[in-house]
């Protein structure tokens, strides 16, 4: 249990020593997997996202993920907020009776609320699990942060 924890720590504060003028979103991601969500934005179209969650495809599994995500502001637009369509590439550790790691391609839409420090999103995420063995999985998940 004390590795698990240590685990998530890592990913938890690593990420926040990218710190840029966004601000650290803190929340919560339901679907596959669900958890606590972290999102730091890198600059004004990238952002470092993670996650420590619980997956519960096959006997479930302690989830954690992290990704580099760069944004599109200009697809979508909105008459308040802003909807950007993000896309990314990040990787995913799983602790459950065997190691399980990964990687993940996230692309989804988030909405960030005009004048409020909160984000909404809806993503989809196909990737490829390396072990235990290799195959293809397929994830999605809907979320919700509040920006510091």
């Amino acid at each position: 249990m004390q590795k698990v924890i240590l685990i998530i720590a890592v990913v938890l504060f690593s990420t926040a020593l990218f710190s840029q003028d966004g601000g650290l979103g803190l929340g919560i991601i339901l679907g596959e997997p669900t958890g606590l969500s972290v999102k730091m934005w890198t600059n004004e179209n990238s952002a470092l996202d993670a996650a420590a969650a619980w997956s519960f495809a096959g006997t479930g599994w302690i989830h954690v993920h992290a990704d580099l995500l760069q944004h599109n502001f200009e697809l979508i637009n909105v008459n308040k907020g802003t909807l950007p369509l993000y896309y990314g590439l990040g990787a995913y550790l799983g602790l459950a009776s065997d190691l399980r790691m990964g990687a993940r391609v996230p692309i989804g839409l988030a909405y960030l609320f005009y004048g409020a420090p909160v984000d909404a999103f809806a993503e989809v995420v196909p990737g490829l699990a390396l072990l235990p063995k290799i195959n293809f999985k397929l994830a999605g998940a809907i979320g919700i942060r509040y920006f510091f």
